[in-house]
């Protein structure tokens, strides 16, 4: 209850949200995660249900952390198979895979996913509706992704483009979460405060940090727990953002809500 107080005692008015995109809004069906997972299990990795949680942590992690990518792009290629044979070993051994089996793996499961996770484009189930109530509301809407490509195509495609007065990748502006520098820019561009706006990601390690970073309101997307630990405010699907700030009674009557 305690997480969800700071929003509703705060002397500053929302007039923006933010939104992450992949992971919050949209996901591959099947995730590359779970298919990850499916995977080494076939291939003889151990599972538990202890072991996903931290390997999950590791990748949020790992994509979240610009200069530990770039050491890897530099030592591997760009998106190489090498680059991706490190990751899916890095990836095991942070599953609980001991480290001579997790090397014999990664290549394994590499290939598998090339080959074999061919997953559909899906928007959340309750994008629409969450997105559809906050502008009759009146607030401003922004998107923020860490994306290096424009994203606008995809956005139309899946039918929210219309909904956002910003949508601004990572790589227009040579910024990546949690640097505060892309948060920032999407302040300046749409003149609001930083007390003003709510940021709402599924990445502890990217949209969390970097939101506070600059100033916003962070809020967690998290139906897997993943962070159960998270000093923010945290949300298992985003119709929880709408009533967060419109009905925050009943966030705060809800059992399930943490």
């Amino acid at each position: 209850m305690q997480k969800n107080a700071r929003l509703l005692t705060s002397p500053h008015p929302i007039h923006a949200l933010f939104f992450d995109l992949d992971g919050t809004l949209r996901h591959d069906h099947p995730s590359s995660h779970e298919t990850f997972f499916d995977f080494a299990i076939q291939l003889g990795a151990p599972d538990t249900p202890h072991t996903r949680i931290p390997a999950l942590r590791w990748a949020h992690a790992y994509w979240a952390d610009r200069e530990n990518i770039t050491q890897d792009v530099t030592q591997y290629g760009r998106l190489t198979p090498e680059f991706w044979h490190n990751y899916a070993y890095r990836y095991l051994l942070a599953y609980g895979c001991p480290e001579e089996h997790a090397q014999t793996l990664a290549p394994a499961v590499h290939t598998r996913l090339t080959e074999e996770h061919h997953p559909t484009n899906r928007l959340a189930h309750d994008a629409h509706e969450t997105l559809t109530a906050l502008r009759a509301c009146g607030y401003t809407l922004g998107l923020i992704t860490n994306r290096s490509r424009p994203c606008l195509e995809e956005l139309e495609t899946l039918g929210i483009a219309h909904y956002f007065d910003l949508i601004l990748t990572a790589g227009e502006v040579n910024a990546y979460k949690p640097e505060p520098a892309i948060f920032e820019h999407a302040l300046a561009r749409t003149g609001i405060q930083p007390q003003h706006a709510l940021y709402i990601g599924d990445n502890y390690y990217a949209d969390v940090i970097g939101a506070e970073r600059a100033g916003m309101i962070p809020v967690l997307l998290d139906p897997d727990h993943v962070f159960p630990e998270a000093d923010c405010l945290v949300v298992n699907s985003l119709t929880e953002v709408y009533n967060l700030i419109e009905h925050p009674r009943s966030i705060c009557h809800d059992p399930n809500y943490r």
